[in-house]
């Protein structure tokens, strides 16, 4: 006998925290929509000349590659055809150059599907995983004006989902790199310096700094030591970061087309009413990705910063170049659903949800069967949930079973109720049951659900960050 197991790389949930991460997803999609963000969905795999674009590299050594059991038996030792995405990134990128013709730009669109990366097995490090993803692309130009509206979602997601108090940080490669030309830091160095930058969070300001002056860059101590000063660099709230961005000085053009960017964007966040302590700069944000061309952004949660990043993205100067002849800018960010939800539960703040179901119809006997299945149906047709005991079991069981499947309201027709012309109703929740006319019960429970949902108990909600129903 095999014994089950499941592979490593892989978030595997029972069926009351899987309800807790669909309400996620869910809340995660009206957002986006809220935004008018058009869903889209591509094929889990991708055929590999498309998929990996830049052949070798560490990319490449993550790929899960695709092959039917009958070409595994005619295989010639070459790569084969079809690959796993490792993002959802690459597979936008051949979308929109497929159906560019028949889209309308900019185009808004959202995606939520699982993504595959060969990672080594360790805790925390997932092989299968969601990413929620939104992009605005452009046809030859996009305006830095949704640059702005980009973080604008990112606040409407995480305060939707309730998880207490976070900062979306923002910075601007531009202004980046019009900082290092003016110390004259140059072509492929200033990438290089960047990512080390951007490691200031994982490896620390000395580890950085040693970097910086060994070997592998050289640079002078005193260029190390303004560019360890200007990622240092961190605001308070609105009006501080436009004066932290005024004491930068004068830089050259680049930088001074970041500087206004930046500012601009801070203007449209306030116009928006995006609460000034939910977002600041940092100019220690590089993103480690080499498209980012604009605006780049990090969030982070402010009572648990050990979790790191949520959700990242930023802007890029041209999508699709390896498909396409045309020019698509675009602006987004990801979020990596499975890692945050993991994280959230090993932190103890996400805690099984109520289940689906709104109530359990129990069975005392086979004769009130059809009656049970009757009124199972009625209630249906009313808008409601409902799971239906076909086997009869002491009543006991039947509210044993209900409350571990996380299901509240247990109706109950027993003779005396029969003879009354009532049912019983027993709220698991409170410990209370109160009897209801039979034929006013559907009524009873929708008010009983909308009462909790308004008061944020019921099974719509969030869960708030001290693992409580907010």
């Amino acid at each position: 006998m095999i014994k089950p197991r499941t592979p490593p790389g892989v978030m595997e949930l029972l069926p009351r925290e899987q309800i807790a991460f669909q309400r996620m997803l869910d809340t995660i999609r009206r957002s986006f929509e809220g935004f008018g963000f058009l869903p889209i969905e591509t094929p889990v795999f991708e055929l590999s000349d498309v998929l990996l674009t830049k052949s070798g590299g560490d990319t490449e050594r993550q790929v899960y590659f695709v092959q039917s059991t009958g070409a595994l038996e005619k295989a010639d030792g070459a790569r084969p055809d079809l690959a796993l995405r490792f993002d959802l990134t690459v597979p936008l990128a051949r979308y929109v150059a497929e159906h560019e013709h028949h889209l309308a730009f900019p185009f808004r669109r959202y995606q939520m599907q699982r993504v595959y990366r060969g990672e080594r097995a360790q805790r925390g490090r997932f092989r299968e995983f969601y990413q929620c993803d939104i992009d605005v692309i452009g046809k030859d130009t996009l305006s830095p004006r949704y640059d702005a509206e980009i973080p604008a979602v990112i606040h409407a997601v995480f305060k939707a989902l309730g998880l207490g108090g976070f900062t979306i940080w923002m910075n601007h490669r531009k202004l980046l790199r019009g900082y290092f030309e003016g110390l004259g830091i140059q072509g492929e160095q200033q990438l290089l310096v960047l990512r080390e930058l951007d490691k200031l969070d994982k490896r620390g300001a000395d580890a950085v700094r040693d970097t910086l002056l060994g070997d592998g860059f050289a640079l002078p101590a005193d260029t190390v030591e303004k560019l360890m000063a200007f990622s240092q660099v961190k605001s308070t709230g609105h009006d501080d970061a436009l004066a932290r961005l005024e004491a930068l000085g004068e830089g050259t053009p680049l930088f001074e087309e970041g500087r206004a960017e930046l500012r601009a964007a801070l203007e449209r966040l306030k116009a928006m009413g995006v609460p000034e302590g939910d977002y600041a700069i940092n100019l220690s944000i590089a993103r480690g990705l080499d498209y980012y061309t604009g605006m780049v952004y990090e969030t982070t949660l402010d009572d648990h910063p050990g979790i790191g990043s949520i959700c990242s993205g930023g802007r890029y100067d041209d999508l699709a170049s390896h498909y396409t002849k045309s020019k698509l800018p675009g602006v987004g960010i990801s979020i990596g659903l499975t890692r945050l939800f993991w994280q959230l539960r090993e932190a103890g703040l996400v805690e099984m949800a109520d289940s689906t179901v709104d109530v359990l119809v129990t069975l005392i006997d086979d004769e009130g069967l059809d009656h049970a299945l009757a009124l199972s149906q009625a209630l249906r047709a009313a808008g409601l949930n409902v799971e239906t005991q076909l086997e009869p079991r002491k009543l006991g069981r039947q509210f044993q079973y209900a409350d571990r499947a996380g299901i509240r309201f247990v109706v109950v027709r027993g003779s005396d109720e029969a003879a009354r012309g009532v049912v019983a109703v027993k709220d698991l929740r409170r410990g209370e049951q109160f009897d209801v006319a039979e034929d006013e019960l559907a009524n009873t429970l929708q008010v009983e659900l909308e009462q909790l949902r308004a008061q944020g108990t019921g099974r719509l909600d969030s869960t708030s960050p001290d693992g409580t129903r907010a």
